[in-house]
């Protein structure tokens, strides 16, 4: 499988692999890689993507491109931190350009993300945390099975465990 390839897909989104080569391109500043949508990248970007493109061996341990799939614009990223510990818990973290939030793209988003991770080999909870007060975010958590842990400000934690409902999205390969 190649980095362009779609790993998951919904009706308006898909997650596609970064790639090695891509995210060091990225981090470099070269857009020319990818289609990227008005605001994308996003403020946290290269904060996100800087670990693929230092440490990544091969394109599968890169997280994901969101793209559009009507245009192919890539309007967010996406990934886990470093796959399950042993107990099999994983956190995941998001992030779409501004013009793409409020359109209900973040919930779809968090729900392929989720259904791709909860698919993983020893993976029993999937985490999450989200600053208070960023209300969006834990809407879209909220609205794929997720259930505030905790409350440690500045961030809510959330968790949804595997097995505990159906995944929120149809995993299309990988």
């Amino acid at each position: 499988m190649t980095a362009a390839e779609p790993v998951a897909a919904s009706a308006r989104l898909r997650l596609e692999r970064v790639g090695v080569d891509r995210a060091r391109r990225v981090v470099a500043g070269d857009l020319s890689v990818v289609d990227a949508a008005p605001g994308w990248p996003h403020d946290d970007t290269f904060d996100a993507l800087r670990p693929d493109a230092e440490h990544a061996r091969s394109d599968a341990e890169t997280g994901f491109l969101v793209t559009l799939v009507e245009t192919g614009q890539v309007v967010g990223d996406a990934g886990w931190k470093g796959g399950p510990d042993a107990a099999g818990r994983v956190e995941i973290g998001y992030g779409l350009a501004q013009p793409y939030r409020g359109r209900g793209l973040g919930t779809e988003l968090v729900g392929l993300l989720t259904s791709w991770v909860a698919a993983q080999p020893g993976v029993r909870e999937v985490v999450a945390e989200v600053l208070v007060g960023n209300e969006p975010s834990l809407r879209a958590l909220l609205g794929n099975g997720y259930a505030v842990d905790r409350v440690e400000p500045p961030y809510t934690y959330l968790v949804r465990r595997v097995g505990s409902q159906p995944p929120p999205a149809v995993v299309t390969g990988e």
